[in-house]
């Protein structure tokens, strides 16, 4: 009786073994679709964003100037004025106001440089990637070229169990990604579009 239950012990840790093997490539979460279709997506000014200020006619006020942490700038004569969550031609209509009260009809025009952008648009890796960060977005930006950033996985990442955290209408989602099977396998059907404000979590592989 001993040798026959120690047998069947000895075939239910192999069977777990194995299930818990077929397991580990499969995603946990229902998967990212590969497509995430038109959506409307504008640059958005964020803290520690260069703004090139140029004012028609007027050198003396145009310049270069940073986004401060509070996301508000500071330029030739107009202090503390908002810049994040606003595009490039939202604040260059916001900086023509503010200069109106010193200059007649002023023309102005921004232009961003080393964008970085706003917090909520931001894309964050965490977890088992070789460079865990915070990213800009860019247009049509891809799983691939995120993971490429980041500098790939590491050796203990569980890459097919890693997703996405998305938020579409105040709702949060997860999205299972195969980061295993696009990064290490080259299956290119694992690419999935990304969106601004995505989270990637990389989980770390148990055994």
């Amino acid at each position: 009786m001993f040798t026959i239950n120690k047998h069947i012990a000895r075939a239910g840790v192999v069977l777990a073994v194995a299930a818990m093997t077929g397991c580990a490539g499969t995603p946990t979460y229902p998967p990212a679709p590969e497509r995430t279709g038109q959506f409307d997506w504008n640059y958005l000014v964020g803290p520690g964003d260069s703004v090139n200020v140029f004012v028609w006619r007027n050198p003396e006020v145009s310049g270069n100037f940073p986004v401060r942490p509070d996301g508000k700038m500071t330029m030739n004569l107009i202090e503390d004025l908002q810049a994040s969550g606003k595009t490039p031609t939202q604040l260059a209509r916001d900086i023509e106001k503010a200069l109106a009260k010193y200059i007649q009809e002023p023309i102005v025009t921004v232009i961003v440089g080393g964008g970085v952008g706003p917090f909520d648009q931001q894309l964050r890796v965490v977890g088992e990637a070789a460079k865990p960060q915070a990213l800009n977005y860019r247009e049509k930006m891809s799983l691939i070229d995120l993971m490429i950033a980041v500098g790939g996985l590491t050796d203990f990442a569980a890459g097919n169990k890693a997703y996405i955290l998305r938020t579409e209408n105040g709702k949060q989602e997860r999205l299972g990604v195969r980061l295993e099977d696009l990064l290490r396998g080259g299956d290119i059907s694992a690419n999935v579009d990304m969106r601004p404000g995505d989270v990637l979590v990389v989980p770390e592989s148990l055994f």
